[in-house]
Parts: structure tokens; C-alpha cells; sequence
């Protein structure tokens, strides 16, 4: 008899963790597919390949255009740290449903436009979404699949999430830059119903139980910590100040794009080059995690630089009407290389700290956003955008040198 107890004591225990783990796995699923649709509706905006050129329109530069995206940057940049330590503290869930209801306002009021302080105005929203977004998306994700024991499978979830940006942006473009011809009002109100979408997929979204231990109770405590990770981690800076200079630059770059375009190509085809863009990006985010594991994280990244050089300066020194094509092919290796960029800085943040640590790298890369995109402006006003353009991918190829250190340090 007690054998035959023990016996059922074991089946029950056994059954019961299965049982647990099964929930764990489903919740993981669902959270997976919620989060691959928010990023759909986040980035179905039909506005987004005209922009610059929506912008400049109603400020009358690309100075003034591109300070829009400025202000965004930079707001998104001062709130970073707070919604950082915020998503640590209140959790993913409730981080991710803020940012999108900013994300509703803004659009709104890109849409009322009219003038330049009201674009500020929704730049500022846009600005608050993005800091809410920074860093607690990431967070949430990993902690889904840390609470399910994929951890190491963190890439390969990355990868197929952003993914559906990247559709999202490629069905837009050309819907968008075909309803710009006929009326920026159309695409800016229609760009409103996604935002709305996105919050209620929010809304849906489960918290993970891991969130963050709240070993302190003291945020400013919590952000000391932080900081301090960069301080003594010199892998982390190095890792931080190579994603900086991609992202903020890429950025720049990249909306300024358009207007590249539009020199080459009439407005209503801009939003095909982008869709080339965003469909190579979308693949190239799907497919990021097998190539990453075939070939590392570190060679990727160096091709993937390297390639995507060589590639826009033949564009953009020989402008011709396949320029634009020859650009977007670029796409193909964005997304793998945004993804080992992604994958080698969470490595190096700690659990307790991840997403303020994420917000603090964000916030460097914001800031340096709003510098740039301005300056990049003024020099398209004055020279010309290829010429704005050149200079960008002349200092893109700057992160090869702070990777070399890191790979370095990886075998010594």
C-alpha cells in the first residue's frame, strides 16, 4: 500500500508539472503571436514612406522636416531611464499598453498637422510611445521565453517577431505613397486605426512571472546599479557605441531616403522602393536566427556592414533609376544584423536590470538620433540629399572597429 501511495504521489507530481509546463508553453505561444501582430499594427502606418516628405511640406525645409524626427528622438531619449526602470518595477504588461495609447495620440495628431507645433506636438507623443516601447518589448519577450526555458532561443523569437514590422511597413508603402498622391490627409487619419488596433492587442498580452526579482526598492538605486553595469562591462560599452552609431545614423539616414527617391522616382513610386526595403527586412528578420547559428553573430555583423557600404555608395555615386532598388536590396542583411546586435547586448545585461540597461543604451542612441537627423537636414539643404546621404555611410563604417575589439576580448 505505501508503495502503490508513493507510486500515485509520483504520477500526480509528474502529471502536475506537466501540466505546468504545458500552461507555461501556451502562455509563451500566445504571448509570441500577440506580440507579432502589436509589432504589425505599431509599424502599419501609411504615412511612414513619405513622411520627410509630408514634414517638409508643412514646415518648409528638410531641416525643419527632419527636426520632427528630432524632437521624437529626443523625447524619446529624456523619458527613456524612467520608462525603463517603470517597466521594471509595474511590469511589461502594463509599459507596453502606455506606449501604445501614446502611440494613438501621436498619430492623431500627425494627422490634424496644419502646422509645426502641432507635428511637435505629436512628435512629443511619438517620442513618450517610443521610450515605453524601448527596452520593455525586448525585456518582455525574453522574460516570456526565460519563464518557459527557452531562453537561448531569444534570437530566433526576435527575429520572427520583428519580422511583422517589416511586413507591416512593406504592405504600407505602397498603399501610402499611392494615397499621398491623391492626399496626405487620407494616409495620415488612415495610419490612426492601427495604433487603435495595437492597443487593444496590448491589452491581450499576459506579464511574465519573472519580470525582475526587486532585489532594491530604490530607483535610484536601481539606475545606479545600471549604470554601473556599463561602467565595469567593457564588452557592453563597446557593444553600446557600435549600436548607437547604427541605429542613429541607419535612422537618419533612412527617412531621409525618400526624399532621395523622390529626385529619381515620382511620389507615388517611393513607397516601392520602401517596400522593397521593408520586404528583404522582413525575411532578413525571419531567417536571422539560423544564420546567426550557422555563421555567429560577429561575422554577420561584419558582412552585413560592410556589404551594405558598398552597395548605397554605388547608388549614390552613380544615381541612376535602379538606385533606389540597389538601396533597398540593403534590407536583406538589416535584419540579421539588427538581430545580433540585439542578441549580443541582452547577453550582457542582468535580469534585474535589463530593461533600464536596454532604456540607458536606447537613450544614448536616441540623443545621438536628434543630432544627427538635424544636421543631415541642414547638409540636404544646402548640398544636396545624396550628398547627406554619402557622408552618413562614410561614418556607418565606423562599428567594424569597436566589433574587432569585441571579438578580441571574446577570445582572450
Amino acid at each position: 500500500m505505501k508503495f502503490t501511495g508513493r507510486k500515485c504521489l509520483t504520477t500526480l507530481g509528474i502529471i502536475a508539472i506537466k501540466t505546468s509546463y504545458n500552461r507555461l508553453i501556451m502562455k509563451l505561444k500566445r504571448n509570441v503571436k500577440l506580440l507579432s501582430w502589436f509589432n504589425f499594427c505599431t509599424d502599419f502606418v501609411f504615412f511612414a514612406p513619405v513622411a520627410i516628405i509630408y514634414f517638409s511640406k508643412v514646415t518648409g525645409s528638410f531641416a525643419l522636416g527632419m527636426s520632427i524626427f528630432s524632437i521624437a528622438y529626443v523625447t524619446s531619449a529624456i523619458f527613456e531611464v524612467p520608462t525603463g526602470v517603470l517597466s521594471d518595477y509595474i511590469g511589461r504588461k502594463r509599459t507596453v499598453v502606455f506606449g501604445a495609447l501614446c502611440s494613438v495620440l501621436c498619430v492623431t495628431l500627425y494627422a490634424i498637422g496644419g502646422s509645426y507645433w502641432m507635428l511637435t506636438l505629436g512628435a512629443l507623443f511619438q517620442g513618450l510611445s517610443r521610450a515605453f516601447y524601448s527596452g520593455n518589448n525586448d525585456a518582455l519577450l525574453h522574460d516570456t521565453l526565460k519563464e518557459s526555458g527557452q531562453e537561448n532561443e531569444y534570437h530566433a523569437y526576435l527575429g520572427r517577431t520583428s519580422s511583422m514590422f517589416q511586413v507591416a511597413l512593406a504592405i504600407a508603402s505602397v498603399v501610402g505613397s499611392i494615397m499621398a498622391a491623391k492626399s496626405f490627409a487620407l494616409v495620415m487619419w488612415a495610419s490612426v486605426v492601427p495604433q487603435v488596433c495595437a492597443l487593444l492587442i496590448a491589452l491581450e498580452v499576459s506579464e511574465p512571472s519573472i519580470t525582475s526579482t526587486k532585489e532594491s526598492t530604490n530607483i535610484f538605486s536601481h539606475l545606479r546599479e545600471s549604470v554601473m553595469q556599463f561602467k565595469h562591462n567593457n564588452k557592453l560599452r563597446l557593444l553600446t557605441i557600435s549600436s548607437v552609431i547604427r541605429f542613429s545614423l541607419g535612422e537618419s539616414a533612412f527617412f531621409l531616403r525618400s526624399a532621395f527617391v523622390n529626385t529619381l522616382w515620382p511620389l507615388w513610386a517611393v513607397g516601392i522602393s520602401n517596400m522593397f526595403s521593408h520586404i528583404g527586412g522582413a525575411i532578413s528578420y525571419y531567417i536571422s536566427g539560423k544564420v546567426i547559428d550557422r555563421f555567429g553573430s560577429y561575422k554577420v555583423l561584419g558582412f552585413e556592414i560592410v556589404s551594405n557600404r558598398i552597395v548605397n555608395f554605388i547608388a549614390l555615386f552613380f544615381p541612376t533609376l535602379v538606385s533606389p532598388v540597389l538601396m533597398s536590396s540593403t534590407s536583406l542583411t538589416f535584419g540579421v544584423g539588427s538581430v545580433a546586435t540585439n542578441s549580443l547586448l541582452q547577453k550582457e545585461f542582468t535580469q534585474n536590470q535589463r530593461a533600464t540597461m536596454s532604456s540607458l543604451s536606447s537613450l544614448a542612441g536616441s540623443i545621438t538620433f536628434g543630432i544627427f537627423s538635424v544636421l543631415l537636414g541642414i547638409f540636404a539643404d544646402n548640398f544636396g540629399t545624396r550628398w547627406a546621404l554619402i557622408v552618413a555611410q562614410a561614418i556607418l563604417l565606423t562599428p567594424l572597429i569597436f566589433y574587432r575589439k569585441v571579438f578580441k576580448q571574446r577570445y582572450n
